[in-house]
């Protein structure tokens, strides 16, 4: 019952969030240059014409009033219609998720084993060559940027060695093998960052933990150099290696917008600037809104998690 408590109110603690967010994306959207009535209109369509549109699309009202409109259809569960797809922006959202979805899939698939395994590895060997390696590759995969590695990566995987398609979605309807070829380049480059982060975060979390006195009466005890790692040390780290896994995760599902453009993937973050150029005002309000409803999804899932791996979030 306590935990059930502490889920509900950290939902409803999460609603004036999703509010601010609602409020700053429209805000913010209409701060940007350009008027999606002459995007759809055309450039050389007479001022008539786009003044239509804009009576037609409501932008010709004050923006308060649109801001209550929009609000007061989100309540009833209609995020609006995209102008540039002619299409609701739900049904555009869902027609990409698979694909952010399969791509941020595999990418942590491959953070989390390579991130916490390079991290743990490190903060055992610590001060030696092993260790310092291992920070020297971590901070490399944090500093260069994402795109640079993508284009390099296309450059040398499709083009020079044609083991990989150099951009492109196939549905995994299609095959496993085809589904997988056209993700696994875009996933690792998306990865290299993560990994680099969570390896430096549970690095330090286990130098924390070695350095702790129950891990010395472990080894005092007898315990062999394995459980005293593996079942003391590593257990006891946790915590943090879950929030960084969290947040990599939030990472991974938002910050794929670069990776999306470079290997041409039809995801949410192609769409979100597809949105933007095109100054579709409802689709990238709704799908902003709905990145944030995903982001705080995923930290009431971390709330589970700790009540899973620390028995002591439950008393507190």
């Amino acid at each position: 019952m306590r935990e059930l408590r502490r889920l509900s109110l950290r939902f409803l603690n999460a609603v004036p969030v999703i509010l601010l967010v609602a409020v700053l994306t429209f805000f913010l959207m209409h701060l940007l240059p350009g008027d999606p009535a002459v995007v759809i209109a055309g450039q050389d369509a007479s001022p008539q014409a786009v003044a239509r549109i804009r009576t037609q699309l409501g932008l010709d009202r004050p923006l308060p009033e649109q801001l209550l409109v929009w609000l007061a259809n989100l309540a009833r569960g209609n995020f609006g219609t995209s102008l540039a797809l002619n299409q609701s922006v739900l049904a555009a959202v869902l027609d990409r998720l698979p694909v952010t979805l399969s791509l941020a899939a595999i990418s942590l698939a491959i953070t989390v084993p390579l991130g916490i395994g390079a991290g743990v590895i490190a903060g055992y060997k610590r001060n030696t060559w092993i260790d310092q390696s291992v920070m020297v590759i971590a901070l490399l995969g944090v500093s260069l940027p994402g795109f640079w590695i993508a284009i390099l990566s296309v450059i040398l995987f499709s083009v020079q060695l044609k083991w990989l398609p150099s951009g492109g979605y196939v549905p995994l309807a299609q095959g496993a093998w085809p589904w997988f070829a056209s993700l696994i380049q875009p996933a690792v480059v998306l990865a290299l960052f993560q990994i680099g982060f969570l390896a430096r975060m549970t690095r330090s979390a286990m130098l924390d933990v070695l350095d702790q006195d129950f891990i010395r009466a472990a080894r005092a005890r007898g315990v062999s150099e394995w459980s005293a790692v593996i079942k003391h040390a590593f257990r006891n780290t946790l915590i943090p290696v879950v929030t960084a896994a969290g947040i990599i995760l939030s990472l991974l599902i938002g910050g794929s917008v670069i990776v999306e453009q470079v290997f041409a993937l039809p995801g949410i973050g192609r769409l979100i600037v597809q949105a933007i150029l095109a100054r579709d005002y409802p689709l990238v309000q709704g799908t902003m809104l709905l990145l944030g409803f995903a982001f705080v999804a995923i930290n009431l899932l971390l709330d589970i998690v700790y009540l899973l791996v620390d028995p002591r979030v439950r008393y507190e």
